[in-house]
């Protein structure tokens, strides 16, 4: 297949941002606000990039952003019908007694599923994160082993659980850019459930609590996500918002009041949506071409991308870019699906801004005797002259 035509046949003009240093040389931006926070992040949720970073891995204590995991979790076993949000949860002594922010449950009696998991995303209950970690896992402890596997899986590599709640212990810690991953797994894995976190406040049992995102009520593209407050942790919080079409995740620990935690995390949107754009240009799965294969059942193969492509830009940079593909050298039957066939690569220029790996969308079984037989004999010619 001839790279060129493949590449002016798909069109693609893209600027790919894998951190601001890619693009500066490119366009003159105002350089990203300095946050009065111990650490920060901005990052972009459909794909993934960060666009502005402060000690972003350092680990630190979470306090309540901890109840992002409790609630991830709980959402995880209701959609797999582990647990059922009709499902009515008695509340241990352990659950009542618990102090900080609080559901307000009562010792022994029952509360459904869905009215704690409203009392831990809105209400910030300590004693609501209990009652659901019992109930899935038995205890807090084993609860706790749960919310570290799920860690791992979501690569929260600077992350390690203790409890449910967020309550002081000095090997209970998660950083910025973790609690952003987390964050995007709330927000694309479950989209019926995240719409909880936008709730500006939640009534249960005579008692009315405001959600504490401040954020909710000054920027209506704002729908998320939690906030956190101890001594040792400071004023930290987990927002997303959505404008024109472009989510941004911004995640803020230590700051010194819930003002001052409001202020900081606005700063990092304003900035995101005024200088950055986000497109998906091929979602996973779509035929980007077809291409030969040798001693196959067919003739043809199916080539595409195992993930979307989707690219974070400076505004106003998309005619810069251009995109093309290269193929793998005579591919030869049997080819699984999934199996790297080749590379679409984005360039700035003569740089390499961004590669992909191209899969094969289909699987080709080997072809009888006499195609295997024939198509060697080709294969042989063909070497000879090329």
């Amino acid at each position: 297949m001839n790279i060129t035509s493949f590449a002016q046949r798909v069109s693609l003009s893209l600027l790919l941002l894998t951190a601001p240093a890619v693009w500066a040389s490119q366009m003159a931006i105002p350089s990203p606000p300095q946050l009065a926070a111990k650490s920060y992040v901005l990052m972009d949720a459909a794909s993934g990039n960060v666009l502005i970073e402060e000690n972003a891995d350092e680990r630190l204590p979470p306090a309540s952003l901890t109840k992002l995991m409790t609630a991830y979790l709980a959402t995880l076993d209701i959609n797999r019908g582990q647990i059922k949000q009709t499902d009515m949860v008695r509340i241990s002594e352990k659950a009542w007694r618990m102090g900080g922010s609080k559901m307000f449950v009562e010792v022994g009696k029952e509360v459904s599923v869905d009215d704690l998991l409203h009392g831990i995303i809105i209400q910030s209950g300590n004693d609501a994160s209990v009652a659901i970690a019992e109930h899935i896992a038995g205890s807090e402890e084993a609860f706790a082993d749960m919310m570290n596997s799920t860690a791992q899986r979501l690569g929260m590599s600077n992350s390690q659980f203790r409890n449910a709640t967020g309550w002081p212990d000095p090997d209970h810690y998660s950083s910025a850019k973790d609690m952003a991953k987390l964050a995007r797994a709330i927000i694309f894995e479950d989209p019926q459930h995240y719409a909880i976190y936008a709730q500006k406040e939640f009534l249960w049992n005579g008692i009315k609590q405001p959600n504490r995102n401040l954020l909710l009520w000054r920027d209506k593209t704002v729908d998320g996500l939690k906030t956190g407050h101890t001594d040792e942790a400071g004023y930290c919080l987990v927002s997303s918002a959505v404008r024109d079409g472009m989510r941004l995740i911004s995640v803020v620990f230590g700051t010194n009041s819930e003002q001052a935690r409001a202020a900081e995390t606005q700063k990092l949107l304003t900035y995101g949506f005024r200088f950055f754009e986000t497109r998906t240009f091929y979602q996973k799965g779509a035929e980007l071409a077809k291409t030969q294969v040798w001693k196959g059942a067919t003739r043809q193969l199916k080539a595409g991308l195992a993930s979307d492509l989707t690219l974070t830009m400076a505004k106003g940079q998309l005619d810069k870019l251009q995109a093309g593909m290269t193929l793998n050298p005579q591919l030869i039957a049997p080819i699984q699906q999934g199996d790297v066939i080749g590379k679409v690569e984005v360039k700035l220029g003569d740089e390499v801004v961004h590669s992909v790996d191209l899969i094969a969308l289909e699987t080709v079984e080997e072809g009888g005797l006499f195609r295997r037989l024939w198509d060697s004999i080709r294969l042989f010619f063909f070497g000879l002259f090329n």
